[in-house]
């Protein structure tokens, strides 16, 4: 499913703001600001990301808005850029006067922008899954942590696919948190973490690390690569005639369309955990999916975890405000902490209040042919790796990413 993003964005922009819609006051409205990413290399996950936030406003407003006012959507484009992160998370807090600001994809976009929405005091919303650790009153993290997903898959790898683990990872926050945690689970399970290899985001040249592959022969490779470029190392790795050879799984590969962006030969086999696939069997996740057509298309983007998490996110604040019976931003904090379950299209999503992060359903899934087979599914799994560091109910003034050592 390739995607034409001028279409794309045009279509996205006329669903929220059609020119037949009657003109609103101020006062009959309320601004929510997005940053995500729509260029700059790490649009494979902004795209989806930034079609569901689309579809959860759109669904909100055609059942009349929050409170009687219209949500109105202001949307900014970081292009993969740290310094436009902040500087947009700026303009949202003091000029937008956003009721509640979702955004980031990488860990260091969020931990750029985190900082500057809790001094201006602006609700943040962080929806991609990610590394774990964080706790900070003002933010809801709604993405699957590696609790969740690597404490499912090590265990499932280890196995049916040997004990001999190799590690390939982005070289930021990230990979190097979640590294750690992949010799944590791999160790629980029997099994041995026997390199680990980090890369920056620009690196495209992996000939190096195949061959160290080729020389240590592990059982698994375990890859946490993110972003365009590090796709370069699953073509390499196939055009070294290693595809198939040794098992590759993953918590990342699939978060920006990779089995659709590479060919079978290169994707084929790949397993990853994710909190949502595209392909789970249920009828509400049908629905979810006829809706997202519905709205942008049969060529929209693939639906990711990250997308589905925003989507859920964008519900879980409304949850807030209706409870509350406010926008404001702490009576929306007590309101989510007193009780916020969201029935999404990857099953329930269930914030706990003493680390804001979400109870979700967690699947394993593998790649043929552009799609993901479901291979084992377990619900409910609760952040259990924040749960261990993070009580913003006995520590309401937290405000720190745990790091595991």
């Amino acid at each position: 499913m390739k995607l034409n993003r001028r279409h794309f964005m045009a279509t996205a922009g006329a669903a929220l703001a059609a020119p037949w819609a009657r003109r609103v006051s101020a006062a009959e409205t309320v601004t929510i600001s997005s940053i995500y990413d729509l260029s700059g290399g790490l649009e494979i996950y902004g795209e989806p990301i930034d079609a569901c936030f689309n579809l959860a406003v759109s669904e909100l407003n055609a059942a009349g808005g929050l409170l009687g006012r219209e949500i109105v959507t202001r949307k900014y484009d970081p292009q993969s850029s740290i310094q436009l992160y902040t500087q947009f998370a700026t303009e949202a807090a003091t000029a937008d006067r956003a009721a509640a600001v979702f955004g980031g994809i990488t860990s260091a976009s969020r931990e750029a922008i985190r900082p500057i929405l809790r001094r201006y005091q602006t609700l943040y919303f962080y929806s991609p899954l990610y590394e774990g650790g964080v706790c900070d009153r003002n933010a809801f993290m709604t993405g699957s942590t590696p609790a969740q997903t690597i404490g499912k898959l090590m265990p499932y790898a280890v196995e049916n696919l040997g004990k001999r683990v190799y590690v390939l990872a982005a070289d930021y926050n990230y990979g190097q948190i979640s590294a750690k945690w992949v010799e944590d689970y791999t160790a629980q399970a029997g099994g041995e973490v026997i390199a680990a290899e980090f890369f920056p985001l620009d690196v495209t040249d992996f000939n190096a690390a195949i061959q160290k592959i080729q020389k240590e022969k592990p059982d698994v490779i375990y890859t946490l690569l993110v972003g365009g470029n590090h796709m370069s190392f699953f073509r390499q790795w196939a055009a070294a005639g290693m595809a198939g050879q040794i098992p590759i799984v993953s918590t990342s590969f699939g978060g920006g369309n990779e089995h659709i962006i590479l060919t079978p030969e290169e994707s084929n086999g790949v397993m990853s955990a994710f909190g949502y696939f595209q392909e789970i069997d249920t009828p509400e996740n049908k629905a979810f999916i006829d809706r997202y057509h519905g709205k942008f298309g049969t060529d929209a983007p693939y639906v990711t975890e990250h997308a589905s998490a925003t989507y859920n996110a964008v519900h879980h604040w409304a949850n807030g405000v209706r409870k509350a019976g406010s926008f404001d931003r702490m009576a929306v904090i007590e309101a989510i902490e007193s009780g916020s379950t969201v029935e999404g299209p990857g099953g329930p999503s269930t914030i706990d209040p003493a680390t804001h992060h979400c109870a979700t359903d967690v699947h394993i899934g593998r790649v043929n042919n552009h799609s993901f087979e479901i291979l084992e599914s377990y619900a409910n799994q609760p952040p259990a790796d924040t749960a261990a560091v993070c009580d913003l109910i006995a520590n309401p003034d937290d405000n720190q990413q745990y790091v595991i050592e």
